[in-house]
């Protein structure tokens, strides 16, 4: 039997068959032994062949095969540096959400995370959240956000999941495809997925004061049908975004501003750091690059490998106050 991975718990899968039934299935042990540096093998979204098996009067499923994946998120796996966690596989379009307060969302988590979308192809959208909570302060950087991204070619969405605002626009991107929903804990995730389809009714929680950083509701990627023809990836908040299997040549690529000027540099392996005559590094005193994007750009080339796992929100903020001064 064939059929699509919608959950993600460790060890059991649940899998929505072709023909429309939920099985639980767990994996044939051979696929830890395949080399596979990924702490989840199998991942939400994933279509996958398995066999029902009987045991206890209960049907259960055993996988035997990954089909192969047109595309997935994959993040370094924050407590063991060496293994990668793939967020979902098969996705169409994702939304990354961003909040100015109550989490902040730093330009470096979000250049990260749009940096891994385009290295991967897909689609990425930006969905600034709680446009209702925003005095005139954050109302100004979050506009100052999305002048940024859409002048590189990124669209941007302003949404408030508790006033229903933007929701339609957003609705109509999702339609006939499979959607994923990330960022921070408490960015409003699982919120924004209630207001968009109110049946689901999935927890969420409210922000820790103390710290101003969501917690976790989401504590597994799940996969959601609606019913305007969409499939939605909800999945656990992200404390930070580590990039992986990127050369440090490719890097600048998966930034479209980079990408467009970097023919225009002297040197063909041009790193856009000391090199003369860098098209990148010129665009970037004329302000036609934005420093917050280039900053995000040399920790990557850094590999600072610490950096993602680490709280950035202040550092970041003042980057993003000297590129806007």
């Amino acid at each position: 039997m064939t059929g699509i991975v919608y959950k993600s718990t460790g060890s059991w899968y649940t899998v929505k068959s072709d023909e429309g039934n939920f099985v639980e299935c767990r994996i044939k042990g051979k696929f830890r032994m395949k080399g596979i540096k990924s702490t989840n093998p199998i991942a939400v979204g994933d279509r996958v062949d398995f066999e029902l098996e009987e045991s206890n009067a209960q049907i259960t499923g055993v996988i035997n095969t990954i089909q192969d994946r047109k595309n997935y998120i994959v993040r370094k796996s924050v407590n063991l540096s060496k293994q990668t966690h793939i967020i979902a596989s098969n996705i169409d379009i994702v939304f990354l959400l961003v909040t100015i307060n109550n989490p902040p969302t730093t330009t470096s988590f979000i250049d990260r995370f749009l940096v891994t979308a385009e290295a991967y192809g897909i689609e990425a959208i930006l969905v600034f959240n709680k446009i209702d909570t925003f005095d005139e302060a954050a109302l100004d950087e979050q506009l100052f956000l999305q002048y940024t991204y859409e002048n590189i070619g990124y669209q941007c969405l302003r949404v408030s999941a508790q006033e229903r605002k933007g929701l339609d626009k957003l609705i109509d991107l999702m339609k006939d495809k499979v959607s994923m929903f990330s960022g921070h804990s408490g960015v409003g995730k699982s919120t924004l997925v209630n207001a968009i389809e109110p049946t689901l009714n999935l927890k969420t929680k409210q922000i820790s004061e103390s710290h101003s950083q969501g917690q976790h509701t989401t504590t597994f990627a799940e996969m959601f049908d609606l019913s305007f023809g969409a499939k939605i990836i909800d999945t656990p908040g992200i404390r930070g975004f580590g990039v992986v299997d990127m050369e440090k040549e490719e890097i600048s690529g998966y930034f479209p501003e980079f990408f467009k000027l970097k023919d225009k540099c002297k040197f063909n392996n041009c790193l856009h750091k000391e090199e003369p005559k860098c098209a990148i590094k010129e665009a970037l005193e004329r302000e036609e690059i934005s420093w917050s994007r280039y900053n995000s750009y040399l920790k990557l080339l850094e590999g600072d490998d610490e950096h993602y796992r680490t709280d950035i929100y202040d550092e970041d903020r003042k980057n993003s106050d000297k590129s806007r001064g």
